[in-house]
């Protein structure tokens, strides 16, 4: 993702480019006079004066306005070169200050990248702090695009793994040597150390990222890349604004710890958790607000650990919305809790095409389906469950077409179907339990057809819905 990432334009990196001094005087005065004389001609025109009579001789008073007018005008040109000078040595100035930040900068970036690459996990610890506060002091954004690409750089870098418990007795029968126990704790002792210093990388991340963007010490609006890292610790990013720049979790597994999205704003940019692994822990999206942008869980699988998107919204930023998508495309629902429970659905583009339901369980329980488009096209259910208990669809477009129901549990008792357009179209109903018990409204399109009637084997309709008896 770094690789691609736009230059973004900044007015103190350019180098500073001043024409020749006389040239920029020489146009400054020919402008001058020029302004000069188009204003004295159109007082000249407006006031009439073309009828004055010429005067043969001109008088001492006349003389003495005249120098006076010269000598004006030659203190205006005075002054308007002192300004130029001026203007030009602030310039230049501005130029030399920045540079030498620039100079410090570089210094002190890598000081700190030498610590970070220290044997020592103290002294890495020392580069990282080192490397955030760098990042917050830089002199313009890409140069606190770099800082925040070592640090992401880091967590991507290989890391020990956790070596365990040494087992006693040992394989062969024998109990560990002293020699042994030693050597194996210096390894625990080590794993634990840089495992401490990676946690810290994502705390500084999480910390910066929930300031405001535009306020000293704010990342909001900077590019990370945390393609393929280990989440096994905290990450908060509660109530942080995603309006711009890239942030990727692309094959990141999120095997321990908490990762929190709370209050989240999704309203611009792409944050991305294409193809990663939720594994344990637990990742929050509590009360986030999509509104335009993309968030993307493409090909993510999740087996373990609990995703939470209770109470999000869904809103597409309004009927003039011509983005913004959240995709589930071909994702693996195989075990852990995925949650949607009181989402409100009133904009955009949610989609599960193709995904797969063979485990765990993904609730959408009193969800509002209340605009917007919600894809689940060729999805397959063959086990775990799936809840839309309670929920309402009042005016989205939610498609279910050619979905496949070859088992686990699917449950849509209590559900309000009063408007929008909810497809079964060729759907298939071969096993496990479809329940649409004590649901209201008209059946969806297509569900009927689907089921057949009699309805299928573990599919149970309301009442309503039926065909009358002949």
């Amino acid at each position: 993702m770094t690789r691609n990432r736009r230059p973004r334009p900044s007015l103190n990196g350019r180098e500073l480019r001043l024409w020749n001094v006389g040239l920029v005087l020489a146009l400054a005065l020919l402008t001058a006079l020029a302004v000069a004389a188009a204003v004295f001609y159109t007082g000249w025109d407006l006031l009439g004066a073309r009828e004055l009579k010429s005067e043969r001789r001109i008088d001492s008073k006349t003389l003495f306005d005249l120098v006076k007018l010269s000598f004006g005008v030659v203190a205006g040109a005075g002054a308007l070169v002192a300004l130029i000078v001026a203007y030009r040595r602030q310039r230049v100035d501005e130029a030399g200050a920045h540079r030498e930040a620039t100079r410090l900068h570089t210094e002190r970036f890598s000081q700190a990248v030498d610590k970070l690459g220290s044997d020592s996990p103290a002294v890495r610890l020392g580069g990282v702090h080192a490397l955030a506060g760098l990042a917050d002091d830089a002199p313009d954004h890409n140069l606190r695009q770099t800082c925040i690409d070592v640090l992401c750089a880091y967590l991507r870098l290989p890391f020990p793994s956790d070596p365990g418990d040494l087992p006693d007795p040992l394989p062969d029968g024998t109990s560990p040597t002293e020699e042994r126990r030693n050597a194996h704790q210096e390894k625990t002792d080590l794993y634990r150390a840089l495992r401490e210093v990676r946690h810290t990388v994502l705390r500084l991340i999480g910390d910066h990222y929930r300031i405001p963007q535009g306020t000293h010490r704010s990342w909001q609006g900077c590019d990370l890349d945390l393609t393929g890292v280990t989440i096994d610790g905290n990450i908060d990013f509660s109530g942080a604004t995603f309006s711009g720049g890239r942030v990727s979790f692309d094959r990141a597994t999120f095997s321990a710890g908490e990762a929190f999205f709370v209050g989240a704003t999704f309203s611009g940019g792409r944050v991305s958790f294409v193809g990663a692994t939720f594994s344990a822990g637990e990742v929050s999206f509590v009360g986030a607000t999509f509104s335009s942008g993309r968030v993307l869980f493409d090909r993510a699988t999740f087996f373990g650990g609990e995703v939470s998107f209770d109470r999000a919204t869904f809103s597409g930023g309004g009927p003039t919305f011509f983005g913004g998508e959240v995709s589930f495309d071909r994702a693996t629902f195989s075990g852990g809790t995925v949650s949607f429970d009181h989402a409100t659905f009133s904009g955009g583009d949610v989609s599960f095409l193709r995904a797969t339901y063979f485990g765990g369980t993904v609730s959408f329980d009193h969800a509002t389906f209340s605009g917007g488009d919600v894809h689940f096209d060729r999805a397959t259910f063959s086990g775990g469950r799936v809840s839309f208990v309670g929920a309402t669809f009042s005016g989205s477009g939610v498609s279910f077409l050619r979905a496949t129901f070859s088992g686990g549990d699917v449950h849509f008792a209590l559900t309000t179907f009063s408007g929008g357009d909810v497809s079964f179209l060729h759907a298939t109903f071969s096993d496990g339990t479809v329940s649409f018990d004590r649901a209201t409204g008209s059946a969806p399109g297509g569900l009927l057809d689907a089921v057949s009637t009699p309805a299928s084997q573990g599919v149970s309709l309301p009442s309503a819905w039926l065909p009358a008896n002949p």
